[in-house]
């Protein structure tokens, strides 16, 4: 489970006694306000645990949903265009119009931390939409394992994603031509 640093003061008391168990090994620090029971966590709840108004997209949601087996070197975080940029090497920061930032963001849950992640309906509209920013080969990867699993999808909603974000004719298109 992972722990805040607020939340590690409140069980152990103080500063010093939080120094103390990560000393002892009680409980390990992941990254900077960031600690766990356990030594190894993946990044994704790290990343998620420190930025919790993100929500996981693209490339890292892509690779999370199994629509791609290429391992994503940053973690792909949509925020709200009126956010701080993040300083996190880690992170390629997608700004977002605060209306559509939530559109088909869910929460799941991953080495007890719950993790922001677009549903696979945004996630075809994402991969539309951001379209141009990725290389043909890993596009149509993604898209031929969209088309396997499109009967699973809510076409309805994924439809109804595509009006509430810009380019929508584009989006629309795409879909009808490419995935249907």
């Amino acid at each position: 489970m992972l722990y805040s640093y607020d939340d590690c003061i409140e069980k152990y008391g103080s500063k010093y006694l939080v120094k103390k168990a990560v000393e002892s090994g009680d409980i390990f620090q992941l990254d900077k306000g960031v600690y766990s029971d356990k030594k190894r966590v993946s990044e994704d709840a790290i990343i998620s645990m420190k930025y919790p108004k993100g929500v996981l997209t693209l490339n890292s949601a892509f690779y999370y949903y199994d629509l791609t087996d290429v391992i994503p070197e940053k973690h792909y975080l949509a925020t709200d265009k009126n956010a701080a940029k993040i300083a996190d090497g880690r992170v390629v920061q997608i700004f977002e119009k605060s209306d559509i930032l939530t559109l088909g963001a869910t929460t799941v849950a991953k080495d007890g931390c719950n993790i922001n992640i677009y549903n696979r309906e945004r996630l075809l509209v994402e991969l539309l939409r951001h379209k141009n920013k990725f290389s043909f080969d890993y596009y149509k990867e993604v898209l031929l394992n969209f088309r396997e699993i499109i009967h699973d999808l809510d076409i309805r909603t994924v439809q109804d994603y595509a009006y509430e974000v810009p380019k929508t004719s584009k989006i629309m298109e795409t879909l009808q031509l490419e995935v249907l």
